[in-house]
């Protein structure tokens, strides 16, 4: 939970400024305003509730691009290397039964940060691309049995599998690539399904409490959308390192059966 709380806090501070620094990157190749509507789509999954906060915060660091360009650079390589710093540690506990002599070289260690963000960058635009696509679907319908069937509700569980899927893919690279040594691609595989899925579920309980019954307004003010925020990002964190504890016992019941062949 130690742990958990360190990656979403950092997290947290570096979210913003790689949103904006993203849209505005992307913004060469695809419309701002529907970069703007896949994210807040999209950070709904991470942060319920409190998506249209957050990408106001975006947009009005993008209003002011020229100003605060190298500020944002800045801020989000330095807490985004904080995170993943928190998150290898976080793995090294929980893979400790692997071989002490298997080390990483610290200059990869060092670039896994930046690496993971143009990753993401990559995904971003690659499921704007999709959804796009998916929303002009939605638009259109289909004659079938003397009567026109809307493709709606197709686009609209497309669009839900594509972030799904999204979500699925992004953990099993973290497990392959963040822990020390080799993870085999079905371990990490089980793991993020597992964590997506239970993720799935704590998200529309979240949602549900939050709009039912939660009075985290009235207590926190103005003060509400950073706590929500990080009370949710703790949550997915800690569904993170389940999902890696997850690959980790597999590996520990598979070892004795691979020794005794």
């Amino acid at each position: 939970m130690l742990l958990a709380g360190a990656i979403a806090y950092y997290t947290l501070l570096s979210l913003v400024p790689l949103l904006a620094l993203s849209v505005s990157a992307l913004s060469h190749w695809v419309e701002q305003k529907q970069l703007l509507s896949t994210l807040g789509r999209y950070v709904e999954w991470l942060v319920p509730s409190q998506s249209q906060a957050l990408l106001g915060e975006v947009s009005n660091l993008l209003a002011n691009q020229i100003a605060i360009d190298v500020f944002l650079l800045v801020t989000m390589l330095f807490f985004s290397s904080l995170a993943f710093s928190v998150l290898q540690r976080a793995m090294a506990v929980i893979f400790a039964h692997r071989k002490a002599d298997e080390k990483r070289h610290s200059l990869v260690s060092a670039m896994l940060p930046y690496g993971f963000v143009v990753c993401l960058g990559m995904a971003l635009l690659g499921v704007t691309v999709i959804s796009t696509t998916l929303q002009a679907m939605a638009q259109e319908s289909v004659y079938f049995m003397g009567r026109d069937w809307s493709l709606r509700g197709l686009s609209g569980l497309l669009l839900y599998l594509l972030g799904l899927g999204a979500e699925a893919l992004l953990l099993t690279t973290i497990y392959l690539v963040m822990p020390v040594g080799r993870t085999r691609l079905r371990y990490a595989l089980i793991g993020g399904i597992a964590a997506v899925a239970t993720w799935e579920v704590i998200r529309h309980i979240l949602i549900w409490y939050l709009a039912k019954l939660s009075s985290a307004s009235v207590v926190y003010g103005s003060l509400t959308t950073a706590v929500v925020a990080l009370f949710s990002l703790e949550i997915a964190a800690t569904l993170l390192l389940l999902g890696a504890q997850v690959i980790s016992e597999y590996e520990r019941h598979a070892a004795p059966r691979l020794n005794a062949t």
